[in-house]
């Protein structure tokens, strides 16, 4: 009887299983194999991947990311290489009426081979590209892709046009451009199937993508629609079902574009000031009752505007977010790997988790890269945080043919369209410093007249003409031509538009430079410093930290870096005698270079409504601008953006005859409540003291306090101010001028649920105090001020919660 039950209700739940005719998607990442079209055997290979960790996982060449390795590895690019793989269709797929393969990235020049009939060839690593194999498969298949090198590619191409552009030959050529070397990366040009490869089977009907487009916002209503990309043949009428969040919408039968209404929607925000709210949003595309596609999306509701507006003072820069304007703060972000295929979802995870944990709400995905994977939008969009989205063109100025130009066209539409349902997306750039490059890094010396307008307006055709219009056609994100709109040679960098302010670190101007030249909207400035002691000696294969070596040498990527980083300590440091103090020093350095920068910024607003520093991350072991290195370890750079970046800031600068102290609050809260002020000497003594009940208006910087000037203050004593939770240590002179008491740190460490916990505490105050250790892990709180006499509590966070073996250090310690 129970098996008779059992068998009915089967009979009644298949019965009840919609009817599907649905497009079949096959994997072909598997049973790769590789080899130079002229060397090597057949060798195993990953996809997606590249011919260089290929050869290394077979140990043909050595790691280029430690030693000097990366020079004997230079040969592989200019090799040409060959992949292939074997695979089986079934009857059912090889009766499909269309059968697509397709590669979601090749790096870049392939020729592609199905049975040896060629299939046509690619000549761009940013497109997707498919191919109709109806006619060329059978049960059993052969794929082979053979890519050409890009050098003898370039060369020709580079002689065919009457004339050299800047920088290089590597403008001929749609692929990531830092793999070329930049000053903060390697020279390795990669070659390969870098994203996934597959076979789309379908017989009458599949959808493309979706765009889901924002009409108009209120509290009340949210006006959207879902438009529908498909394609379709010899089908008739179809019917399409949008539901969201699973309630099913007003079916639109015949219409692939569909209306939306969300009542008293959940408006998408920053992590900052909101929540980032996603819908679920499902397509279901139906013929009578049989299922041919479905697509989904997550989908945050909100508007964000671009404001560049003519005033007073020349041209404004911010953007409005939900019809409030809001103050941006983030870095500039690399890819994470010179090799892609390497970089995991947990380091995507990771590294937003870090940004978002350093109260940044803004990334800038730079030019010189990649469009990055869809699970870095995805988390952004998760996270709250805004994607500011270069079109991949950096320091170059790129040829005009109409076979260039096309290329570009069709890479734009592929990507923008990719991107466009993403809450986090909050604007597309044309390119990095094409047109600063062009009107002062003397690129136009000895040209004609003639070949300048010709250069000029190949730059024009694709930047003033086919990036917007392709953006403004399918999405309604705001377009900016170039970053930054004014080189710093022009005064109008400081009054309209972005700015990039290299007049640190690049003409070594004193970090001083940064508190008096503040721009509507800094999108790039920075300054280097060493990684952690982890890297080193991962790059030097030591357990020791050595710097004076040819290892260290060649990861260091600017001409004047070292140079740069040791004019720059002597001016605010004592320079350490030992090379472990060193790298700790500088990277104080830089931290303390780029907070001055930021905190200024902050406290301009809203004539400044935005700070991006260079950079967020590395793509490999490097000597380098990042607040973040390559292995994931937070540098003192990013613990201090952490709080200069807060929603409320208390910042104190030095002005001709005071020391003023700024409030920046960029919450839309009013904030009340009581303000503490008090001097101290560095064993703890008080000096002076005062404290009042202030108001600070929402979205705001104000100046809400200020003492005088005076000498004796410099040496030895430090400012404390409060406000609320938010707290502020002010120094009066440079570090190296400080009066630094030595004295011990006391600790106590016991386990908690929170991790271990770490108890430090002091007589005399201890500044800039750094913990280290050997074990995985991280410290929740670093390079800080320990005030005399108070208790500072810390979590080292790891998976394995053991007992923690960590050392200490502070600029009181250090010996010179």
């Amino acid at each position: 009887m129970r098996n008779l039950l059992f068998i009915l209700l089967a009979l009644i739940f298949f019965n009840c299983q919609p009817k599907t005719d649905l497009p079949i998607k096959i994997s072909l990442n598997k049973n790769w194999y590789f080899k130079g079209v002229d060397t090597l055997k057949w060798q195993k290979a990953s996809i997606p991947g590249n011919v260089f960790t290929d050869l290394l996982s077979h140990k043909i060449i050595k790691n280029p990311f430690i030693k000097t390795n990366e020079d004997s590895v230079q040969w592989v690019s200019k090799k040409d290489w060959e992949y292939k793989t074997s695979f089986t269709l079934t009857e059912e797929i090889l009766n499909k009426k269309n059968i697509e393969l397709k590669f979601d990235g090749l790096d870049t020049y392939a020729s592609i081979y199905i049975n040896d009939s060629l299939l046509g060839s690619t000549n761009n690593a940013f497109r997707t590209w498919s191919f109709n194999i109806k006619k060329n498969v059978k049960p059993e298949n052969e794929l082979k892709v053979i890519f050409k090198n890009f050098d003898e590619i370039e060369t020709k191409k580079e002689q065919k046009n009457p004339y050299k552009l800047p920088e290089g030959k590597r403008v001929y050529t749609r692929k990531a451009q830092f793999q070329y070397g930049w000053d903060w990366g390697p020279k390795l040009n990669g070659i390969g199937i870098w994203k996934d490869v597959s076979i789309d089977a379908w017989d009458n009907y599949k959808i493309e993508n979706i765009y889901i487009k924002k009409n108009s916002i209120t509290d009340s209503l949210a006006n959207i629609s879902v438009y529908i990309e498909d394609k379709v043949s010899n089908i008739g009428f179809v019917k399409y079902y949008v539901y969201v969040n699973d309630v099913l919408q007003p079916v639109h039968p015949e219409k692939p574009e569909i209306p939306i209404i969300i009542k008293n929607p959940k408006i998408w925000w920053t992590h900052n000031l909101g929540e980032p709210y996603l819908y679920d949003i499902k397509v279901v595309v139906k013929k009578n009752d049989v299922i041919l596609d479905s697509i989904s999306s997550k989908y945050g509701i909100r508007d964000i505007k671009l404001i560049n507006e003519k005033d007073s003072i020349g041209e404004s820069f911010y953007f409005k977010l939900n019809g409030k304007p809001i103050y941006i703060k983030g870095a500039n972000y690399i890819p994470q790997n010179s090799f892609q295929n390497n970089v995991t979802n947990q380091h995507y995870i990771k590294l937003i988790s870090d940004a978002v944990d350093a109260n940044m709400n803004m990334l800038r995905v730079w030019g010189g890269g990649i469009y990055e994977n869809d699970i870095f939008y995805d988390l952004c969009d998760k996270k709250g945080i805004l994607v500011w989205q270069d079109f991949m063109f950096a320091c170059a100025m790129y040829p005009g043919d109409s076979e260039f130009l096309a290329n570009v066209k069709e890479e734009a539409e592929q990507q923008v369209k990719r991107l466009r349902n993403h809450a986090s997306i909050a604007l597309w750039c044309g390119n990095n410093e094409n047109s600063e490059g062009w009107k002062r890094w003397g690129w136009q010396a000895n040209r004609t007249s003639t070949e300048k307008e010709e250069i000029w307006s190949d730059y024009l055709a694709v930047f003033d003409s086919i990036l917007p219009n392709i953006v403004h056609q399918n999405s309604t994100t705001n377009y900016w031509e170039t970053s930054p709109k004014y080189g710093r040679g022009n005064p109008k960098y400081k009054t309209e538009g972005d700015a990039h302010d290299w007049w640190i670190w690049h003409d070594a101007y004193p970090f001083e430079h940064l508190q008096n030249n503040v721009p509507r909207f800094m999108s790039e400035f920075g300054f280097q410093s060493f990684p952690s002691y982890e890297v080193i000696n991962y790059i030097n294969q030591k357990d020791s930290i050595i710097l004076q070596n040819v290892a260290i040498k060649s990861h260091q990527k600017h001409t004047r870096g070292f140079q740069l980083i040791d004019e720059y300590m002597a001016r605010d440091y004592k320079i350490p005698a030992n090379d472990e103090d060193y790298v700790y020093v500088s990277q104080l350095l830089q931290a303390k270079g780029i907070v001055m920068g930021i905190e200024a910024q902050r406290r301009a607003k809203p004539y400044n409504m935005g700070t991006l520093f260079w950079q967020l991350n590395d793509c490999w072991p490097a000597i380098s601008w990042s607040s973040i290195d390559y292995f994931g370890n937070w540098k003192a750079l990013h613990y201090k953006a952490k709080k200069a970046y807060e929603n409320v800031l208390i910042s104190t600068v030095a002005s001709k005859y005071d020391y003023d102290t700024y409030i920046i609050n960029d919450s839309f809260k009013e904030l009340n409540d009581t303000l503490q002020l008090k001097i101290i000497d560095f064993y703890g003594k008080e000096i002076w003291s005062n404290s009042k009940v202030i108001t600070i208006q929402p979205n705001s910087s104000e100046k809400i306090y200020h003492i005088p000037q005076v000498d004796i203050y410099k040496a030895g004593y430090v400012y404390l101010i409060e406000f609320g939770k938010s707290k502020s240590t002010y120094f009066f002179d440079k570090p190296k001028n400080l009066a630094l008491p030595k004295g011990e740190i006391q600790q106590k460490i016991k386990k908690t649920k929170e991790g271990i916990q770490i108890i430090l505490k002091s007589d005399v105050l201890q500044k800039d105090v750094f913990l280290f250790s050997k074990q995985e892990g991280y410290f929740s709180d670093n390079y800080f001020d320990l005030i005399p006499n108070q208790e500072k509590i810390i979590f080292f966070n790891s998976h394995k919660n053991e007992e923690v073996d960590f050392k200490i250090k502070s600029l009181n310690q250090l010996n010179y």
